[in-house]
């Protein structure tokens, strides 16, 4: 799994790579989340929610972005109160 502020990289659908800041991460329902951040060079950085889809048993794990608005809602929820506590330390 990947560590909070850990750059991961991924394979876009065109075979670019693409590099992302973990700033969070979470588990909820068995399924693991990453908040991500896009850091590519000469472009505003956007803030992402990964959902962890599947290992297959292999050493690769597979993410996609998150696109369900009310599971998007419930885990931004989750990310917020995280992130509120890091502040707060």
């Amino acid at each position: 799994m990947a560590e909070k502020d850990q750059i991961i990289k991924f394979t876009g659908e065109s075979g670019e790579e693409i590099e992302f800041r973990v700033l969070e991460q979470t588990k909820l329902n068995g399924n693991t989340y990453l908040l991500v951040l896009d850091i590519m060079e000469g472009e505003e950085d956007e803030a992402l929610i990964l959902k962890e889809v599947s290992t297959d048993g292999k050493d690769e794990i597979t993410y996609e972005i998150l696109e369900d608005d009310e599971e998007i809602k419930a885990i931004a929820g989750v990310f917020e109160g995280l992130l509120d506590d890091i502040q707060l330390v």
